[in-house]
């Protein structure tokens, strides 16, 4: 019975609510929505307030309740997880009403909602890259404020992701095998960050990118890449002294000097074949100059001898005289 009289006092209670979300939504009077707008927000009703607020927002235009309802308005929205609505709304009171004792909490909670709105390292990070120019731009107008306490925390925490995105792409190379995009690309990551706590895992991946270029290169530019790992190895040891990449780096090194040294081998062993190769072509070079020459002056010596023949029988026919002229007797 007891539970039967709880079960209807709720039932009343969720319909009087209702009725009253309802009766506000139909209603024309502007301190009845208003009071059942706060109401809701009180009780963490969120959509119920932002429905109620939506409505007030003419209604109120003018007055000394439109910068409550426009404060609530954009908390409602951030507890509601419509980050970027309330990001806009929360900014939009801060440039507003910056007398307003709220302005500073505005703008800090307009740069919160960017924070919040930023997307997974994987996605697009434009979200992200805005969100960090809010919270600086809160961080140069508020340098005093308490609030801006763990603002620079928050950077470092979206900075970070941006450099885990451009390191997790650059990685993506090295796995794909693709060694000399991977160098590059986690140099890139380097440059761009320069003070990145990711320096340990991207030398490793550089190291073992050029490792990959040097043992698996083409002849021509094998020399320079075993050259450029060694040399990449030592820095490695240099700047991670004692650690697990130091470790790598010397198993590498190792690795590099016996091809380095095998090569040298294969370098020899290829200069003398060209070698061979080359004085072959240049015998038969010769051989085929010293053939051509002999045809050559065979082909010029019968030249000559038609030459001189026909020489002979041009003089021959100068020097012979004319046959005698024949008379007709005539008749």
């Amino acid at each position: 019975m007891k539970k039967y009289i709880l079960g209807l006092f709720a039932v009343a209670v969720v319909s009087s609510c209702v009725s009253q979300q309802d009766k506000a939504m139909k209603s024309a009077d502007k301190n009845y929505i208003l009071k059942v707008a706060n109401e809701n927000f009180a009780k963490k009703k969120w959509k119920n307030s932002l429905a109620l607020y939506d409505r007030l927002a003419n209604l109120v235009a003018g007055t000394d309740d439109f910068p409550n309802v426009g404060f609530n308005t954009a908390y409602a929205n951030y507890y509601d997880k419509n980050y970027k609505l309330a990001g806009h709304q929360f900014k939009n009171f801060a440039v507003s009403f910056p007398k307003d004792a709220r302005a500073e909490e505005a703008a800090y909670m307009s740069a919160l909602c960017y924070y919040e709105g930023s997307m997974d390292y994987n996605l697009d990070q434009s979200s992200t890259e805005l969100a960090i120019n809010e919270l600086q731009d809160f961080l140069n107008n508020y340098p005093t404020s308490e609030r801006s306490k763990n603002i620079s925390q928050l950077i470092d925490e979206l900075s970070y992701k941006l450099e885990f995105k451009s390191y997790e792409n650059a990685r993506q190379y090295f796995s794909m095998g693709d060694y000399k995009a991977a160098n590059t690309a986690l140099e890139n990551v380097l440059e761009d960050y320069p003070s990145t706590k990711l320096r340990p895992k991207i030398y490793d991946y550089i190291m073992k990118s050029r490792y990959e270029l040097a043992a698996k290169s083409v002849y021509d530019l094998k020399d320079e890449r075993i050259e450029s790992a060694l040399s990449f190895t030592r820095q490695v040891e240099k700047d991670l002294p004692n650690t697990e990449y130091a470790k790598t780096a010397l198993d590498l090194r190792t690795k590099l000097e016996k091809e380095k040294q095998n090569f040298v081998i294969v370098k020899k062993q290829t200069e003398a074949r060209i070698a061979t190769l080359t004085a072959r072509q240049k015998k038969e070079a010769d051989k085929t100059a010293e053939k051509n020459k002999t045809d050559q002056q065979i082909k010029d010596q019968i030249s000559a001898e038609k030459k001189a023949m026909q020489i002979q029988r041009d003089s021959a026919a100068l020097q012979t005289p004319p046959p005698a002229a024949t008379f007709k007797i005539q008749r």
